[in-house]
């Protein structure tokens, strides 16, 4: 496969899960007053997505290492693609929690191949290179995801959204079965044995490399995580601007991502992986304290909130292709299994930040800005500490056969 044919599949692959939740975003009121369901409901359909897609990954990650690639990637794309279909023509709330579930767990397949793949064809700096250019088109899918879903909502329903889903993945399936070449580097027939299996865990979370940029990924994935799921209460509800302004917030800091994995890439170039995300720590920390510190101040308004948001998410657009490369690295052998685990990590990262806001959102932004604070305390902490430390330790190798 030629660099563009690799970084197009990991866009496509690693840019499903923004699809999948912004763009279906917009339609949950609609479908709410269609299925006269409340609230909770309905966001029940997008909790049910993000649970399954944390816990599957754990079953494809091995499934991936046994099988290879290919097939569990054409598995899942189909999967994803019949679940999307039905999720459209779902009859009732019920109906359409259940297929969001099936979505998340074939989602993981797509997600977890995309990041295992990157360490079969990749050493750890370059791929963090070719995984910035993936990221950076990953930005453009959450910049227009959200727009392109408000749109289909308002000119169709919600029905023409979920149906986009679907053709989404069936153009990702089509290009696999098209330009996909197998990239394990060798199956382990007993990758899914339940003593290997635990073996393999637990020697990739003994790892000190992978514990420090698996922390780092939790941490920063956190931070932004709270603000999606918290800026459109703080923006809307607290500031006061209209749901267009807030579509526009969430289109720049895609931006403020975006230009954050280009930076990636020429610090790369000069630095490496571990330097790199020295520098990236200090656009993460300046975005979270300073945004913290202007809340406690007093000073609530949209800019108070939203440019040191756009530090955060450059900061966020360095450690994304660095931290998912640096925690499958020193697996060659067992790349899926690495990048299932972290996957699982950060979305339980996620779970819990819903659960907390859940009961936080209290009518004023410092469920936001504090919290973000602490994430960008935390991410700078891992990346000046424990990254440096461990962030290049030595490859696992292979395993003997049993």
């Amino acid at each position: 496969m030629t660099p563009p044919v690799v970084v197009i599949l990991l866009t496509l692959l690693l840019g499903i899960q923004p699809v999948t939740t912004d763009l279906y975003l917009p339609a949950l009121p609609t479908l709410a007053r269609e299925f006269h369901a409340g609230v909770a409901a309905a966001q029940l359909t997008l909790s049910a997505l993000i649970i399954f897609f944390g816990v599957a990954q754990l079953v494809w990650g091995p499934l991936a290492d046994r099988f290879g690639r290919r097939p569990v990637l054409l598995v899942g794309m189909a999967l994803y693609t019949v679940a999307s279909v039905l999720s459209a023509l779902a009859p009732s709330i019920d109906w359409l929690i259940g297929w969001r579930a099936l979505q998340g767990a074939a989602m993981a397949a797509a997600v977890t191949c995309g990041r295992s793949i990157v360490r079969d064809l990749f050493e750890p700096h370059e791929g963090a290179r070719v995984m910035s250019r993936a990221m950076a088109g990953l930005g453009v899918i959450a910049m227009l995801s959200p727009l392109t879903g408000g749109a289909l909502v308002h000119w169709l329903d919600w029905h023409a959204a979920l149906l986009t889903l679907a053709l989404f993945g069936a153009a990702s399936l089509a290009f696999v079965a098209w330009r996909f070449e197998e990239t394990v580097p060798r199956r382990d027939p007993a990758a899914t044995q339940l003593r290997r299996l635990l073996r393999n865990w637990a020697t990739v979370l003994g790892h000190p490399g992978f514990r420090a940029w698996a922390a780092l990924l939790s941490l920063t994935y956190g931070g932004l995580f709270l603000f999606l799921a918290a800026s459109s209460f703080v923006f809307i509800e607290v500031l006061g601007i209209s749901r267009v302004a807030y579509g526009a917030v969430l289109a720049s800091n895609s931006l403020a991502y975006i230009a954050g994995t280009l930076i990636c890439r020429r610090l790369l170039a000069s630095r490496g992986l571990r330097r790199t995300v020295r520098v990236a720590a200090v656009f993460t920390l300046v975005g979270g304290v300073s945004q913290a510190l202007l809340s406690l101040a007093g000073v609530h308004t949209v800019w108070a909130v939203l440019v040191p948001q756009w530090a955060f998410s450059m900061g966020h657009g360095i450690h994304q292709p660095c931290g998912q490369v640096g925690a499958v690295g020193p697996f060659p052998e067992k790349a899926g299994t690495a990048a299932a685990l972290s996957g699982f990590l950060m979305m339980a990262t996620a779970f819990a930040i819903g659960v907390w806001l859940g009961g936080h959102l209290d009518g004023t932004v410092y469920p936001l800005t504090l919290g973000l604070g602490v994430f960008s305390i935390g991410v700078a902490t891992v990346a000046w500490t424990l990254v440096q430390r461990h962030g290049e330790a030595p490859p696992v190798a292979a395993p003997q056969a049993l």
